[in-house]
């Protein structure tokens, strides 16, 4: 078998997991139920977030909380102090794709 899977969480409750961890990309599937969210940190790679469920809550530096539903893709620069919660009913469902890894940042 030359292709390799990565199963995922299909559950609605609170799930952050790191799916696949290598040097060219590093992804992370996230399940937020209502009032839920990460850890506030910095993005430490290029960060894409890919919402395929609900509504994302992201506060990027100093800017007002913003808000994405399914079908957006958010791109988040290196080094951008974030906030991601869900502050909807239904559940946040997103992954997030880091390019590169960032361990090759050192961090």
């Amino acid at each position: 078998m030359i292709e390799k899977i990565y199963p995922y969480s299909t559950e609605d409750a609170k799930k952050i997991e790191k799916l696949i961890d290598d040097d060219p990309v590093n992804i992370n599937h996230i399940v937020l139920p209502k009032g839920e969210k990460v850890p506030d940190h910095r993005a430490n790679s290029y960060v894409h977030m890919i919402v395929v469920r609900g509504t994302l809550t992201l506060v990027l530096g100093e800017q007002e909380a913003h808000h994405y539903s399914r079908g957006n893709v958010v791109h988040i620069p290196f080094d951008t102090p974030m906030k991601v919660s869900n502050q909807n009913d239904e559940v946040c469902e997103f992954f997030v794709v880091k390019t590169p890894s960032p361990r090759l940042y050192g961090k």
